[in-house]
């Protein structure tokens, strides 16, 4: 393995990090999806270096399933989001309690 197994962690824990912390901060339904899809990426390329470290071939099929899921989840995700501000006018999620039936 050409990259340190301790590398690749810190790599997956800094993307978690800036994605948790887009996903709570953020005020845009899409800014909080885009923070979702972040973490999911950081997930996959854990699954991925200790799929290396370890020789083995799960870690990159469970990776391929994140993608998956990520890709489902944004497809969704952006239809509701498209829904939502049809009905409301805006994308901010704290607005949502007030203007929705």
């Amino acid at each position: 393995m050409i990259v340190p197994y301790n590398h690749v962690l810190i790599l997956a824990a800094a993307l978690f990090g800036v994605g948790l912390f887009c996903s709570l901060t953020r005020r845009n339904l899409i800014m909080i999806l885009l923070g979702v899809e972040v973490m999911l990426n950081a997930a996959a390329i854990a699954f991925v270096g200790a799929s290396a470290r370890w020789s083995s071939l799960e870690g990159q099929a469970m990776a391929l399933f994140v993608l998956a899921v990520a890709a489902a989840e944004v497809s969704v995700g952006l239809a509701l989001i498209v829904v939502i501000y049809r009905r409301s006018g805006s994308a901010d999620p704290a607005v949502l309690d007030e203007r929705l039936p």
